[in-house]
């Protein structure tokens, strides 16, 4: 009898893995065939195309053209990229790269400066992150994709152009003259020790130089006697995430998650470890962030927190939290594709969300920076009222110890 009933269990078992597999076959099946039918639909329209307009056409410029729909249909931060702009892309992670030097995103459906690199003629003309940009050169910016803004923004070195800017925060329209230039970035803007032994370093965007150049700062200040850091991340923008977790490695124990990445594909999925041993674990730190902090300056910042490793000072960050895969093309080109989004050791979702500093320094009004010190008097100078709090902190570091 009990034979029977193990038997009978296990043909049923059998018969529901059989169903669903035929299920999901079929589910499968449907979408396969409806693939093909919606190729079909733009083979056709391709036909009608090339026999009843009006005048010839470029097929490589219609292709282009529907690759660049695609992929801006699906979200913000997909896009297809040409030969010269995934050639800029290229450049760009080893930095240097041509333009203005403002990191850029579609929010709210307008057109958003995420970050001005410093040192730059969009940071030397005053464009500030969150700064919404409605027109260039007099053409309006609302339907426009993020690629088709970027190649008019960018130019000639010495060549100007004409931005109109709405500040949300000051409800002020403004405009800018910016004399495109050939940017280069140094990663690291400032190293040095501050008053009381406090070491600051200013890390501006990430990029493949960027473990090599931290681990060269950190040794500096060490000999300085170094004995407590500042890590400034206003401004940044991001940059490769190996890079912003290399950065957050340095300070947290081997081992120890950092990031981890959820996907369309559970196999896809990706958690990400500190891999070295941290020679600064009980340094004592504070970060700075702001609305322009992105990305992986976001990643470093949340991992800090986390792991109650560092004070988080300034104001709450962007909220860029997806994971933009680059994906080689057969003639050049590629697509960049959302395939993720980052989330924090214990499970925030840093996309849409930001990171919120423990100390909030600035005046905020809704979510719009009103006045965040830095801004207006540059970064690491003696009115920024951010790294003033911070050194504050780190001064009394007697009640603050890492765990």
């Amino acid at each position: 009898m009990r034979k029977k009933r193990i038997f009978s269990v296990v043909s049923l078992a059998l018969i529901v893995l059989i169903s669903v597999s035929a299920a999901l076959s079929e589910n499968s099946r449907r979408r396969k065939d409806e693939l093909y039918r919606q190729v079909g639909l733009f083979s056709d329209a391709l036909a009608v195309i090339q026999s009843e307009y009006v005048d010839e056409v470029n097929f490589k410029d219609l292709i282009y053209g529907a690759l660049r729909g695609m992929l801006a249909s699906l979200d913000l931060h997909s896009q297809f990229l040409d030969q010269d702009e995934y050639d800029d892309l290229k450049i760009g992670t080893k930095g240097k790269f041509g333009g203005l030097g403002v990191e850029l995103t579609i929010k709210d459906g307008l057109l958003t400066v995420i970050s001005p690199i410093e040192d730059t003629p969009a940071w030397r003309a005053g464009i500030k992150p969150l700064d919404r940009i409605v027109k260039i050169n007099d053409e309006i910016t609302r339907d426009m994709s993020l690629t088709e803004a970027v190649k008019k923004l960018r130019g000639k070195p010495k060549e100007a152009v004409n931005i109109t800017v709405l500040r949300e925060s000051e409800k002020k329209i403004l405009e800018f003259k910016v004399i495109r230039g050939v940017i280069e970035i140094r990663d690291i803007k400032e190293a040095k020790v501050l008053e009381g032994g406090v070491g600051y370093i200013r890390l501006v965007q990430f990029n493949d130089e960027t473990l090599k150049n931290i681990d060269a700062a950190l040794s500096s200040l060490s000999k300085e006697k170094m004995g407590a850091l500042i890590l400034d991340l206003r401004n940044n923008p991001g940059g490769p995430l190996e890079a912003a977790i290399q950065v957050a490695g340095r300070f947290i124990p081997r081992g120890k998650p950092i990031v981890y990445t959820k996907s369309k594909k559970d196999k896809e999925n990706q958690e990400f470890l500190s891999e070295a041993n941290a020679p600064f674990l009980n340094l004592p730190m504070a970060v700075l962030i702001n609305e322009g902090s992105a990305s992986g300056s976001e990643i470093v910042a949340a991992c800090l927190q986390y792991y109650k490793r560092a004070i988080i000072v300034g104001t709450k960050s962007f909220g860029k939290g997806s994971v933009q895969t680059v994906i080689p093309l057969g003639d050049g080109t590629a697509i960049k594709l959302t395939t993720g989004k980052y989330f924090t050791p214990d499970g925030k979702e840093i996309n849409d969300k930001g990171v919120t500093p423990d100390i909030i320094v600035g005046y905020v009004a809704g979510e719009q920076i009103v006045d965040a010190g830095p801004q207006e008097k540059g970064l690491g100078q003696k009115e920024d009222k951010q790294l003033e709090r911070a050194l504050d902190l780190l001064k009394a570091v007697k009640f603050y110890k890492p765990v």
